[in-house]
């Protein structure tokens, strides 16, 4: 008996920077608007009204020397939980924006060696579609999986998708929040006897219509008001979808080993400001040990003086 097989899709979404014309492209094939009379395209950026009727093409090139066959299909986009980047459902997900709204003229296509095939396609926003924005791609995926080896095989099926930026138009909102902030110490058992970290992990959650494009700074401040940290955050992903929340970690290294004080995370973006935090209180193990202890001891003998006081 043949072993079971896992087939894993691989989708690669590049963006490109506005004013370039690069298409997503993993070297054999590539994804890309049809190019207009304006020129090259990176994405797909469409406005429309609820009840709308859009038509618009994707071009799939095959760089190989061979025939290559597509699955050509549209997808709904979100932040991948591992780091916010930005993916899209697969076929056989519920697709609820882009992916079940646009639909190529062929859901297959053969693209010769060497050469390139442009499908058109039609985006029918619904009369209730919710106003705001709906990210997206049209993707082309190689059906064909490359089986691994061992008791459960791992395949992969490779897909490239071109990046669509719809608008619906409406009343939009932007809305941010900081959720579930939480501190989480690595501290050495002596005070001063090795280095000292802490993870502090949050959730960054766009509850608005549009996407926004965070900053976040990180802030903690010990007994008495000190400042201890103040940064801007790097790993913050560039695009935070509309109704998406991505699970955030940062390290602080050299972390107070003995203190007492607050860590607040400020996320900004578009005219949109709000703050999450959490308390810390760092006492090493020992420490708290020799305190426990030293309390107990006390506790004990003024017991012990007490029932001496009541019998003399």
């Amino acid at each position: 008996m043949s072993a079971p097989l896992l087939a894993v899709i691989a989708l690669l979404l590049l963006y490109a920077a506005p004013g370039t014309s690069h298409a997503a492209d993993n070297g054999e094939w590539s994804v890309e608007p049809a190019a207009s009379a304006l020129g090259g395209r990176p994405y797909f950026y469409l406005s429309a009204d609820p009840g709308t009727r859009l038509t618009d093409k994707v071009t799939v090139t095959n760089k190989t020397a061979a025939p290559l066959t597509f699955r050509l299909y549209a997808a709904d986009a979100y932040n991948t939980a591992r780091d916010g980047g930005f993916a899209v459902r697969t076929q056989d997900e519920r697709q609820r924006g882009v992916g079940a709204w646009a639909k190529p003229e062929r859901d297959r296509v053969t693209v010769p060696a060497r050469s390139s095939v442009t499908v058109p396609y039609t985006l029918t926003v619904p009369e209730n579609a919710e106003p705001g924005d709906h990210p997206g791609a049209l993707v082309a995926l190689d059906e064909r999986v490359a089986a691994g080896s061992g008791s459960v095989a791992v395949g992969v099926r490779r897909a490239v998708g071109a990046r669509v930026y719809l608008r619906v138009n409406g009343p939009t909102m932007a809305a941010l929040s900081v959720e579930d902030v939480t501190y989480a110490p690595d501290t050495p058992l002596v005070p001063g006897a090795g280095d000292s970290s802490a993870l502090v992990s949050y959730t960054l959650h766009n509850r608005g219509n549009v996407t926004l494009n965070p900053k976040v700074a990180l802030r903690a401040e010990g007994l008495f008001g000190r400042t201890l940290l103040a940064r801007e955050l790097k790993r913050i992903p560039g695009e935070l979808l509309p109704r998406q929340k991505i699970r955030l970690t940062e390290r602080w290294a050299g972390a107070p080993q003995l203190d007492w004080g607050e860590v607040t995370l400020t996320a900004s973006a578009r005219d949109v400001r709000e703050s999450g935090a959490v308390s810390f209180f760092a006492l090493p193990w020992l420490v708290a040990v020799v305190l426990l202890t030293g309390g107990a001891g006390a506790f004990v003998r003024l017991r012990l003086r007490a029932r001496t006081a009541r019998g003399t």
